[in-house]
């Protein structure tokens, strides 16, 4: 037997999972967990944010070849641009 955990929340009586829904084919035997802890509105996508901030924080680093010591081509790489 193999179990599968996927973590979300209830609210209204329906399950919501986080992340992408889980489509099971046939019928299942399941047991649900329910914790005794509330979930603010305001805070459950709180993480969303955070991953927001993160990926706006990395694209302003500029990325050297140094920072990749396993990407090596043996040659210097060919840039392509449109200016000569």
């Amino acid at each position: 037997m193999q179990a599968q955990a996927y973590e979300g929340y209830v609210e209204g009586g329906q399950f919501y999972p986080n992340g992408t829904l889980v489509r099971l084919p046939g019928r299942r035997r399941t047991m649900l967990t329910v914790l005794n802890e509330q979930v603010d509105e305001e805070n459950r996508t709180a993480w969303l944010d955070d991953f927001r901030q993160m990926v706006a924080d990395t694209t302003e680093e500029k990325l050297r070849i140094e920072d990749f010591p396993r990407f090596d081509l043996g040659r210097e790489p060919i840039i392509f641009n449109d200016v000569e």
